[in-house]
């Protein structure tokens, strides 16, 4: 009996060994949520990866002139935002600036000044967005569901701008003017 304790002591002791050991190595490391990358070489420790940057927010629908904000100059364009920006084009009554003074998930607000005139328009939402028709007496603006809206009809002497937020963290402007 003497020799079963014993053979059995061995066994649980070498077992006790083995989860030492692998209980340390699995307990090796930092508390750092980054990865580590895996070595080559044996015995050499892992070194840390840093980890990727955010990407740009893409757009999940494409634009006519893409981030082209120079493509609005003549008052007729199709671009996308991410962030805020001044775009300037050409009004009713000569140049005129859209300026986007926020841009994020499922939301937009700017403001258009032309000549003394000033139109804001806002909106938050999914599947929201505002239209804004800037004419050489005035402007005005609609804010809500954009719906199934396509491209705004160009009206004469007016410019209309169409702003629609985007799950994505972008917005679409679409500029249409009768020239």
């Amino acid at each position: 009996m003497a020799a079963t304790t014993a053979r059995g002591l061995r066994t649980a002791g070498v077992a006790l060994a083995a989860l030492i050991a692998l209980t340390a190595a699995a307990g090796c490391g930092s508390d750092s949520d980054t990865p580590a990358k895996a070595s080559s070489r044996p015995g050499e420790r892992p070194t840390k990866v840093d980890s990727p940057q955010q990407p740009e927010p893409r757009p999940s629908v494409s634009a006519a002139d893409g981030r082209d904000i120079t493509a609005c100059a003549d008052g007729n364009c199709e671009i996308v935002v991410s962030e805020p920006v001044k775009i300037p084009f050409k009004g009713p009554r000569g140049p005129a600036t859209l300026s986007v003074t926020e841009v994020g998930l499922n939301a937009i607000a700017y403001t258009v000044k032309s000549g003394n005139g000033r139109s804001t328009g806002s909106a938050s939402g999914p599947g929201q967005g505002c239209i804004t028709v800037l004419r050489s007496n005035g402007s005005g603006n609609s804010c809500g569901g954009l719906g199934a809206a396509g491209r705004p009809s160009p009206q004469p002497d007016a410019v209309v701008i169409q702003a629609a937020a985007g799950e994505d963290g972008t917005a679409v402007f679409q500029f249409v003017s009768d020239r």
